[in-house]
């Protein structure tokens, strides 16, 4: 607890806690940005995701646990888990889209004139994305406020329960639950983290309505190793009684899907393709881009349906949702939804970005498709010359080799690796900061990277062996594509752009290796880079690419 800040007093007549005289009397005394940097750097003190994960592993022969001791940290905090049914959540699980899907569905009911909660992970620049009250990140007063009367709750009580602090994703869900009921929601929007059955989210009892977005092969080592057992996963947040939906999804899964459902008599809707909602053959404008946003937007709007209308029904379900007229707040809703680092494209000058923390094999298949389509609607330059570059990092135990290959058709001239790290230190930026990590680590896996990517792009590969071109051609991989290691994302950029993007400030610490100047690039007419393979390398990008996210 930093210096300044008390303990907590006793739970109002409401509740809720308010903070002692000390508390007040610090931070009267501190700037709102030291006493939020004080708040993040606790919070980072609490386990990153990574920690999280390994403790998951450790401790998955029994799962269930992982439950109750939420249920215990919620009670330290003066909230039970029945509170948490006046928030009329919905709950959306999958491995691919899941975050999308709920974007469009919180802006959707948002235009109902609703006030919307909405919990998603990971963030890509701030902290506070991850918890949203009318699409905006909760302001830093209301972070500071209450970070602190959720954490001195916890720290207060903990040697009377004989148990330590919740580890950091289990802390920002408490949070969230807690500043949606703070600030009374109309309903809550709530991202699984990992998985489903065993996610701290999943101890909800009562949503209004679930979801479950494409299913695809991701965290083997907690979920599994078969589509099989992640779709069982994915379906334990189907609660008795609760409508849900799920977009088609491949056979094996889908059974595995609709039998969780049937043992505890849950009603499971498959969504409509969009097409079925656009009348006339008028395609619906959506405002996230790509094919593979389709199904997210028809999930989201049959989540927001049966939200709007309640729905109860226990009767067998049709194996096939049915499609409704749009009313004008759904229709705005999909063309004005916004979800960063997602298909994300900013045009700088010369230089022209796109931003998709794409992390599955499945995502980066759709990224190439978004990626090859929106670089060829770009302007032609006048001399006809363009460059393009991949920058690229992965994080866990996922396949590089396989996400590596999925992207060289993609015919970049050069391919830049560098770590999730905006700088090379993040003293500064509590945001950004991962003490699971070191630099020489994560260093060692882009030099992994870079080998994958040479042997891939300059021995030569059997054009049959690449997927299909969607857009109807077979590249070949190119003959060999210059590539670079930086260790950190603003050199990185800045090399790429080679200081041509007017809104890209230098780095803080170049060394010559950044400053190398090409004088293809420095001479090219257009310069598309795809920044992919993590969302927080998404973030790290975003951030520097746009600074008001950091404000």
């Amino acid at each position: 607890i930093p210096e300044g800040h008390s303990t907590l007093q006793q739970p109002t007549a409401q509740g809720h806690f308010t903070p002692g005289a000390r508390c007040l009397q610090g931070a009267e005394s501190r700037t709102l940005f030291a006493l939020v940097q004080d708040a993040i750097r606790t919070l980072n003190s609490l386990q990153t995701n990574a920690s999280y994960l390994d403790q998951v592993k450790r401790t998955r022969g029994d799962p269930q646990a992982q439950l109750s001791a939420m249920d215990t940290f919620l009670l330290r905090t003066g909230i039970q888990v029945r509170d948490l049914d006046q928030l009329n959540i919905i709950h959306v699980t999958g491995t691919k889209g899941k975050g999308s899907a709920c974007a469009f569905t919180e802006r959707i009911l948002r235009n109902y004139g609703l006030k919307t909660g909405f919990y998603s992970s990971p963030h890509l620049v701030q902290v506070r994305e991850r918890i949203r009250i009318n699409g905006q990140p909760i302001s830093k007063e209301l972070f500071s406020k209450y970070f602190w009367q959720v954490y001195n709750r916890l720290e207060e009580t903990k040697d009377s329960h004989g148990a330590a602090m919740p580890a950091y994703f289990r802390f920002l869900t408490i949070m969230a639950f807690h500043v949606f009921l703070q600030e009374k929601v109309d309903l809550a929007v709530l991202e699984v983290g990992i998985g489903g059955a065993y996610d701290c989210t999943n101890i909800i009892r009562k949503p209004v309505v679930c979801g479950v977005s494409a299913l695809g092969i991701d965290h083997t080592s907690i979920l599994g190793d078969t589509i099989e057992k992640i779709a069982w996963q994915k379906g334990g947040i189907f609660k008795p009684g609760v409508p849900a939906f799920t977009v088609p999804q491949l056979d094996r899964p889908l059974d595995v899907l609709k039998e969780r459902a049937q043992k505890i008599s849950c009603p499971l809707w498959v969504c409509p393709d969009l097409g079925a909602f656009e009348e006339g053959g008028r395609p619906l404008r959506l405002g996230l881009a790509g094919d593979h946003q389709r199904s997210n937007a028809a999930l989201a709007l049959q989540l927001c349906r049966a939200w709007l209308h309640r729905h109860t029904h226990l009767g067998k379900p049709p194996p096939v949702a049915p499609a409704f007229r749009l009313d004008e707040a759904m229709l705005q809703g999909l063309q004005d939804t916004e979800w960063l680092g997602r298909n994300q494209v900013l045009h700088h000058g010369p230089v022209t970005w796109y931003i998709d923390g794409a992390h599955t094999t499945s995502s980066i298949q759709a990224c190439v498709r978004w990626f090859r389509q929106a670089a060829r609607i770009g302007k032609m330059p006048a001399d006809g010359s363009e460059v393009r570059v991949l920058i690229f990092n992965v994080t866990g135990d996922r396949d590089t080799a396989a996400f590596l290959k999925l992207l060289v058709p993609c015919q970049f001239d050069y391919a830049v690796f560098c770590p999730n790290f905006t700088e090379v230190s993040t003293v500064g930026n509590a945001d950004q900061q991962n003490f699971n990590v070191t630099l020489e680590h994560v260093l060692t896996r882009c030099l992994q990277n870079q080998h994958q990517w040479q042997r891939l792009t300059e021995t030569g590969v059997d054009s049959d062996l690449w997927p299909l071109d969607p857009l109807g051609e077979t590249p070949l991989p190119p003959p060999g594509t210059s590539t670079r290691v930086f260790p950190c994302a603003s050199q990185a950029l800045w090399w790429a752009s080679q200081g041509r993007d007017p809104r890209l400030a230098t780095p803080a610490r170049r060394g010559s290796h950044a400053l190398t100047t090409f004088p293809r690039l420095r001479e090219a007419g257009a310069i598309h880079v795809l920044v992919t393979g993590s969302l927080h390398l998404a973030g790290a990008a975003l951030n520097l690419l746009d600074p008001s996210l950091s404000q």
